[in-house]
């Protein structure tokens, strides 16, 4: 029998980086198929808590607030929009819209309890980073829950509730208490943190090493 690692990945979906991370980190999955089962779960990060909720904007502008105005936001978005194409990944930047994140992470905490998160995931980042959707708003969140088998309005009405609230607050302060202050952050079996979008090489050699480390320790 495979052994079986656990995974928790902090991110947001606004995080380029989460994105290109995700990607790596599933062809690192992949190469180990027939070696290693890898179970994600997917926890939640804010790299912007005090965006406005129920307002969007155009990511160039956040990204020339934070980062020292359009021509430096210009240049990251180029750099991170060509990383992300080596991974397969087209950004459209250009039409990205900047957003609150905290619904979307009580719709993963949700989707969860379903087996649908990873594919919830890749929705929401993909409504984000290539289709150019507001990912604050309840409407976009439902219908990208429905393109992935969830009811509609059920979601709706879930986000409506403050059903999650407190336990998406909860594993927001629970990153804080571990001292991730960036994203994405990879844990494997709880124990060991690995930061940043490694490359598939990397992720391969960590997967390796903590099943090596779990047997070691036995």
């Amino acid at each position: 029998m495979r052994p079986h690692v656990e995974v928790e990945i902090w991110s947001d979906p606004v995080c380029p980086w989460c994105y290109i991370g995700k990607r790596r980190f599933e062809t690192a999955v992949a190469e180990l198929a027939d070696e290693i089962d890898v179970h994600v779960v997917f926890k939640p990060f804010q790299l912007d808590p005090t965006a406005s909720p129920g307002k969007a904007g155009p990511v160039l502008d956040a990204y020339a607030k934070k980062f020292g105005g359009p021509e430096r936001a210009q240049a990251i978005i180029d750099h991170v929009t060509a990383v992300a194409a080596d991974s397969g990944i087209l950004f459209r930047m250009d039409r990205a819209l900047r957003a609150n994140t905290l619904l979307a992470h009580r719709l993963l905490w949700l989707a969860q309890a379903s087996d649908n998160q990873v594919a919830l995931k890749e929705r929401l980042l993909q409504a984000y980073f290539i289709d150019g959707l507001d990912i604050g708003d309840p409407e976009v969140l439902a219908t990208c829950a429905a393109d992935i088998g969830l009811d509609h309005d059920r979601v709706l009405a879930f986000l409506d509730s403050d059903d999650g609230i407190a336990e998406v607050h909860n594993e927001l302060r629970v990153a804080a208490e571990m001292e991730i202050t960036a994203v994405p952050t990879f844990v494997f079996d709880g124990r060991w943190m690995v930061p940043g979008a490694q490359e598939p090489d990397t992720f391969v050699q960590v997967l390796r090493r903590v099943v090596a480390k779990r047997t070691a320790d036995v």
